[in-house]
């Protein structure tokens, strides 16, 4: 399968071209960067540590994206969404790991995926989305009156909170309560907050060091506490996940698809 890594400067676009590098099946087509970043024109393969590649860094997604089958995409919602349109225009899967992402972006992902298809996910581990297989079902069991807190930690340079993966799991302990989460989330507490609504959401985000991801789903009853959890170690299981959703995505119908979906992970 023909892969193009967008931000492919970045660590996270490393990370990307080495597992497609690691990966039986699958090779590298092109790296994009932004115009006038100053790798252009370096060999992909070099930048990611691995031997040269052939493949040299360039801006133009457009071309690169018609000689493609699949694009792996952890850049910043803006240009997720302006790689969607080329994606769409391409008709090739468009692997979206971004994080940040807002309605208008969400809305603008859901237009591209009438005319391609679009894997998105806050996170692309497998563990990962077993938990939040986990959190739906044991949201979906208990009741309101036990309350669901949601703590995640990551370095000290990620830029945006709580995390993607925060948000994946509170979606999941919505959906298995059938609320929305926009209706019930509680993103910040300070000062004299009063006391915990029934039903709420909470989302705690800790930063600091070089931590990967920790994430906690927390559900507090009277008298007992049910807590799962997640710790991330290497950032290659990312990068790893992301070609396997690639893969699935191949030849797939247009539409807007979840790592759920790629895993099969429904009947859980």
């Amino acid at each position: 399968m023909r892969l193009v890594v967008v931000g492919a400067a970045g660590r996270m676009g490393r990370m990307l071209i080495k597992a497609i590098h690691e990966t039986p099946g699958c090779v590298l087509s092109a790296a994009i960067e932004r115009p006038g970043s100053p790798l252009l024109g370096q060999d992909a393969g070099v930048l990611a540590g691995l031997p040269a590649s052939g493949v040299l860094v360039s801006d133009d997604a457009l071309s690169a994206f018609v000689e493609a089958e699949g694009v792996l995409d952890f850049t910043t919602p803006d240009s997720t969404v302006a790689f969607a349109a080329l994606a769409a225009q391409a008709r090739i899967a468009h692997i979206v790991g971004t994080t940040g992402l807002e309605p208008q972006h969400l809305a603008k992902l859901e237009a591209a995926a009438r005319h391609a298809a679009i894997i998105r996910s806050g996170n692309m581990s497998l563990g990962v989305n077993l938990l939040a297989a986990l959190v739906r079902n044991v949201a979906a069991t208990l009741g309101t009156d036990w309350d669901i807190e949601i703590v995640e930690m990551h370095h000290r340079m990620k830029v945006d909170a709580p995390s993607g993966t925060a948000v994946l799991l509170g979606e999941a302990a919505a959906q298995g309560r059938q609320v929305d989460l926009a209706q019930q989330r509680v993103a910040v507490r300070d000062g004299q907050t009063g006391a915990r609504a029934p039903g709420t959401i909470g989302f705690a985000a800790l930063r600091g060091g070089t931590v990967v991801g920790d994430h906690k789903v927390i559900f507090a009853g009277a008298g007992e506490r049910l807590e799962l959890s997640h710790v991330a170690e290497d950032r290659g299981l990312f990068a790893q996940g992301a070609v396997k959703a690639a893969l699935w995505g191949r030849g797939r119908k247009p539409g807007l698809y979840s790592m759920t979906d790629v895993l099969g992970l429904d009947a859980l």
